[in-house]
């Protein structure tokens, strides 16, 4: 019997450890596929126009391939879990992806800078239940914030600014227990804004919302007994009756917002209501436009219609103006400017006087109820980004003279900017997209001085809550730590704009480089230089064609500003003059003066005139 019964016992423990790895095996394998069928719907649903979804290969069957993804982040890199997805300012178009309801183990989405439109799904629960981190700024989604938000629980961070949405921000968000930034400027809200504990709001460009702290208070009520709608609006929730009125009103808000984007196709509602606003005058600094009004900005751009916009970024959005002489403006509409019409006016006094060869003529302002313009002098060959980056085929490589143009160009600007201009302006804000080019290819720098106009909390709390300063892929990563802009700060965020010239690579999406790769253009950059393969980063386009050497030289000047130690890189000055010496053949630099600093520390500094002659170092 003994033997018969330990046969028995481990045959008992054979088929419970087959059904045990057979139930472990079963559900592993469905969560993987899940999350390989969330990302293969993903790229089937929206849009590439840039390709830069090119590496999403689902013929791939090695463990963990999707971990290799473009803006993918893996809980494991061997196991096919999806954390994290990061899409931000890549041009995909479409609604919000579906697909991602079976990205079961999702825990921040980042689709921001994009073009996505149409509304958010009513059910959002199904698609970010467990996401922390929700970032859809910078599109053009439209319809109601869904109320179903405030059933996911686990976030922290919710950006839906610079969108169209409309209508009320549903109350029931304040629900959210755990929300540390709640940002929603620049659509087209209206009503009572919801309560949040120690969490950081951002509800400016929505002149139809109230309550809060800095809001207007809403009609029967004051700014300060918001807790007190809060607790009424919850126990009348709790009725029927409420229920049944909340439901009627979803629907008529719905049916408006409906009639109201088929009245308003062009999405640009707030222009509308400075529409009346005839009598104002534009403060001009230059005399050739001095007596234009704000009706004629609203006609030199049709009213501000999406279809004039040239140019965005989170300062604000930029606007192609077509006077009826046939003379081309940029007119800016900043976001999020906090300042008094006093306070705004003497700020532009002082970026009016801010002049250079290398800054885009600011030519005047404007301020209208809570609106602020500036008037720019208009650049025909836009940024440097999209001279680099451009979007569709047969269209010509920048050839290496005009690269090295602009380079230096730029950094005559910055130096000038750092060590000569009274006051000194730090940027922070350096990317391609800043740096403009004129019908001559001479560059142009844009939104100098523009930080602080901007919300002081909003351009350092906000950006710092995930790390974040400037635009993504040209923060020096001493920000995260400190929170202080500094020079060398805006010297690390040229260093990546040089990177961008030499190598043809964007910030954050480097096509050279293998599929294991992860990283962004200085890591990867960084990976090549250990290895002494820096020469492989070149942009094919310019090897091979008599200034290989010119090229490389620029490439170790843009490694020295992205050192990690921001101590140990160059002054934007002894930037300017290393790419000075390189481009002294093309006859680039003029007659003129700029402050030579005793000193290359981030403190105060000595300056001393030095005249700088063309042809002489």
């Amino acid at each position: 019997m003994a033997p018969m019964q330990t046969m028995t016992t481990l045959n008992t423990r054979t088929i419970t450890f087959i059904c045990v790895w057979i139930l472990i095996s079963t559900t592993y394998s469905n969560a993987v596929q899940s999350d390989i069928d969330c990302l293969r719907s993903i790229k089937n649903s929206l849009q590439d126009p840039e390709n830069l979804l090119s590496s999403w290969d689902f013929n791939n069957n090695t463990e963990g391939f999707i971990c290799r993804f473009t803006g993918i982040e893996c809980w494991h890199p061997d196991e096919s879990k999806v954390l994290n997805i990061r899409l931000s300012d890549m041009g995909l178009k479409g609604w919000f992806p579906l697909g991602l309801k079976n990205c079961t183990s999702l825990t921040g989405l980042d689709l921001s800078s994009n073009k996505l439109d149409g509304p958010l799904p009513n059910n959002m629960t199904d698609y970010i239940q467990y996401v922390t981190s929700l970032d859809l700024s910078s599109n053009n989604l439209s319809g109601g914030i869904p109320v179903s938000i405030s059933k996911c629980s686990f976030l922290n961070v919710i950006r839906l600014d610079n969108n169209q949405f409309t209508g009320p921000i549903p109350l029931e968000l304040n629900q959210l227990s755990r929300i540390k930034e709640f940002s929603v400027a620049n659509n087209g809200l209206t009503g009572q804004v919801p309560y949040f504990q120690n969490a950081f709001e951002n509800y400016a460009g929505n002149p139809g919302l109230c309550g809060g702290d800095k809001l207007r208070a809403c009609q029967g009520g004051s700014k300060k007994t918001h807790m007190g709608v809060i607790i009424g609006a919850a126990i009348g929730g709790a009725t029927l009756a409420a229920l049944v009125v909340g439901g009627g009103m979803m629907f008529f808000m719905r049916k408006v917002v409906r009639k109201k984007r088929e009245e308003d196709p062009d999405q640009n509602k707030w222009a509308r209501s400075i529409k009346g606003t005839k009598k104002i005058k534009l403060s001009m600094f230059e005399n050739p436009v001095s007596k234009m009004r704000l009706s004629d900005l609203m006609k030199a751009t049709s009213s501000f219609s999406k279809e004039n916009i040239i140019g965005s970024g989170r300062t604000g959005s930029l606007y192609k103006a077509t006077l009826e002489d046939g003379t081309s403006l940029m007119i800016k509409r900043l976001h999020d400017t906090q300042h008094s019409e006093k306070e705004f006016a003497s700020e532009m006094a002082t970026l009016g006087n801010i002049k250079h060869r290398n800054l885009v003529p600011l030519l005047g302002f404007c301020v209208t109820k809570q609106e602020r313009f500036l008037v720019y002098k208009y650049m025909p060959n836009g940024t440097l980004h999209d001279n680099l980056h451009p979007v569709g085929d047969n269209v010509p490589d920048m050839e290496w003279w005009a690269r090295l143009k602009v380079a230096l160009g730029a950094a005559k600007g910055f130096a000038w900017l750092h060590h000569n201009c009274n006051p000194r302006v730090l940027h922070r804000n350096i990317s391609s997209k800043c740096i403009l080019l004129d019908q001559e290819f001479e560059p142009k720098i844009s939104d100098f001085g523009l930080a602080r106009l901007m919300n002081p909390v909003d351009t350092h709390l906000s950006t710092f809550v995930n790390g974040e300063f400037g635009d993504i892929g040209y923060v020096a990563p001493e920000y995260a730590r400190t929170l202080v802009a500094t020079p060398k700060g805006d010297v690390y965020s040229f260093g990546v704009v040089l990177l961008e010239i030499v190598t043809g690579e964007k910030p954050t999406h480097v096509t050279k480089a293998p599929e294991t790769f992860k990283g962004n253009l200085v890591e990867w950059i960084s990976d090549l230089s250990g290895q002494s393969k820096l020469h492989g980063s070149l942009d094919e386009s310019l090897v091979g064609k008599g200034y290989d050497n010119e090229v490389f030289q620029v490439l170790k000047i843009a490694c020295s500003c992205v050192l990690p130690a921001h101590k140990e890189r160059p002054t934007m000055f002894e930037v300017y003059q290393f790419l000075r010496s390189i481009g002294e053949k093309y006859n680039f630099t003029t007659d003129d003066e700029l402050l030579m600093p005793t000193d290359s520390g981030d403190g105060d500094i000595e300056l001393i005139v030095a005249r700088e002659t063309k042809g002489r170092k």
